[in-house]
């Protein structure tokens, strides 16, 4: 994964929601954006 600069638009991506469905960042457009990436614990 390439680095991402401060204070440049964010890179497209898709994920899968917990309900299976893909949500694409660009399906927020216009709208702040809270983005947790959770790892998880072992």
């Amino acid at each position: 994964m390439s680095k991402v600069e401060i204070n440049t638009p964010a890179p497209e991506f898709e994920l899968s929601s917990f309900q299976g469905d893909k949500i694409r960042l660009s399906d927020f457009k216009g709208k702040n954006v809270l983005l947790v990436l959770n790892r998880g614990f072992t």
